[in-house]
């Protein structure tokens, strides 16, 4: 079957998904001003004011585009694979919606999940052969990169070319967890839009040459005049686009941390 790797690692924490939701802020925001209006300066007012627009203007599909154009525009051209890339295909799980019941259950990828092994499995066929990597864990009985492994196969990437990492939690335990395997090797990166720039700085912190799938885009541009209302897909899209704006910030904690071992 599948090659397993399984390397010892620590755990990276962070801070509830929720925190990152331009709502919850600007829910907190109003309520600061509605009970402390009275008390507050004028200056305090305005500036109360101006960030309940911004959180609100971030609950639509212009603000969420702008913070997804801004992390997309963190990955340039030339960090992009080219023709001459050949190296092994290295595509990140992007978890479950819920608790997988079977090896098979693919119900409970998530979008990201699909789409990202969906672009490894195109980008491997494009360039033929070699080996196709899939990281990722999970704290379940039936694991990401496995179930990403059964899909592959039947989209035709032969078992024999398919290797699976099964231990790493995050985007920075799959990179300290894959270095030692591919010392001297370039690396194909396959993964969502908005996670590149941050899976990048991790392989790059991690000593692995890394160049990464820049073929989708997930920035949508104005097509109706809903492009300024609030609509719970642009709160997703700006929930998804400042956890990774906050997580690159922290992987660059974890290089000053390290570099200064």
């Amino acid at each position: 079957m599948f090659s397993v790797i399984s390397l010892d690692n620590g755990d990276l924490r962070y801070m509830p998904y929720y925190l990152f939701s331009p709502l919850t802020w600007g829910l907190l925001c109003g309520l600061v001003l509605l009970l402390g209006w009275r008390r507050l300066s004028r200056a305090c007012r305005g500036v109360g004011i101006a960030l309940g627009l911004i959180f609100l203007v971030l609950c639509m599909p212009v603000g969420a585009n702008l913070l997804e154009y801004t992390l997309e525009s963190l990955v340039s051209e030339s960090d992009g694979c080219t023709a001459r890339d050949t190296g092994p295909v290295v595509v990140l799980s992007g978890g479950f919606e819920f608790e997988p019941t079977a090896a098979d259950d693919y119900t409970s990828f998530t979008l990201e999940t699909w789409t990202r092994t969906r672009a490894a499995t195109n980008l491997w066929h494009r360039t033929g052969k070699g080996q196709f990597w899939i990281s990722g864990g999970g704290p379940f009985r039936f694991k990401e990169s496995e179930m990403q492994a059964r899909v592959v196969t039947e989209w035709q990437v032969p078992a024999s070319a398919v290797r699976i990492e099964t231990e790493s939690t995050t985007t920075w335990e799959s990179a300290v967890r894959l270095a030692p395997v591919f010392a001297g090797q370039k690396v194909r990166l396959v993964t969502s839009p908005p996670h590149r720039a941050r899976a990048l700085q991790a392989f790059r912190a991690a000593g692995i040459d890394t160049c990464v799938d820049l073929r989708d885009s997930d920035i949508a541009t104005y097509g109706n005049p809903a492009y300024f209302l609030p609509q719970s897909s642009a709160l997703e899209k700006a929930e998804a686009a400042l956890y990774e704006m906050v997580g690159i910030v922290y992987y660059h904690f974890l290089e000053w941390r390290r570099g200064r071992r």
